[in-house]
């Protein structure tokens, strides 16, 4: 099966450093990949990357057809949609205000319509609060009003970043049972960067370990984490 994005030889800079050194990896359709490792690692900067956020020199390849020279708009119309680190929920808003920013690139008022009604679905508080002014959520429900938001583009890629940050653990296992459930129901797959190496291990399938801006490690979720010294040498439990 084709990859769905594909990334070869990916160098990313900030000004004049440069912040990821040749990377390679692949990410099925309808799968979910996590990227983990250290703090300053690469991982943000990899999601930023293929999102065109950042200068960028290497190839990536969205359903078969080149997106690195996109500009960052054009990269959210071929349908990938980015969750980044810090919500960037606009909290002046309505939760409805801000679901239907989520949305702006698209003409298909019908199927808007639709999309949200199934987005209530999966996140029912989002429905109960559609008028109270998103900076007045939770932090749970800011990240869930995030990710919906995120949805409302219809992407066929979702990448998150640090989606269980901050949160309290059951809020952050809610969170994770609906991303399955998105993956599996509505068929998105998901690029996920995630601290909670044990957690991002439970959802994932495929892995790639980062260290220094380069891929150190890939294979299935389940390998690295039945493998005790992977466990102990890259991912600290």
């Amino acid at each position: 099966m084709a990859a769905l994005l594909e990334v070869s030889a990916l160098e990313a800079f900030y000004g004049q450093t440069q912040a990821l050194f040749g990377i390679d990896f692949a990410l099925a359709p309808g799968g979910i990949t996590t990227i983990l490792g250290a703090n300053g690692a690469g991982k943000t900067t990899t999601l930023r990357a293929i999102s065109a956020l950042i200068r960028t020199r290497g190839r990536i390849a969205f359903d078969g057809r080149p997106i690195e020279r996109l500009p960052a708009e054009a990269v959210a119309r071929r349908g990938i949609a980015h969750v980044p680190d810090g919500r960037g929920t606009f909290l002046r808003l309505s939760v409805a205000e801000n679901l239907r920013l989520g949305a702006y690139t698209r003409r298909d008022r019908a199927a808007v319509a639709a999309d949200l009604e199934r987005i209530h679905g999966y996140f029912p508080v989002l429905a109960e609060r559609r008028a109270q002014q998103a900076g007045t959520l939770s932090g749970g429900e800011q990240q869930m009003l995030a990710i919906a938001r995120a949805l409302m583009l219809r992407p066929r890629l979702l990448l998150l970043d640090e989606p269980s940050f901050g949160l309290a653990p059951l809020v952050v296992r809610d969170i994770f049972t609906i991303l399955r459930r998105i993956n599996r129901e509505d068929g998105v797959s998901i690029l996920l960067v995630e601290q909670n190496a044990e957690l991002a291990l439970e959802l994932a399938s495929e892995v790639h370990l980062l260290e220094t801006g380069r891929v150190v490690l890939s294979g299935p979720a389940a390998e690295l984490r039945a493998d005790a010294a992977i466990r102990r040498a890259y991912l600290g439990y």
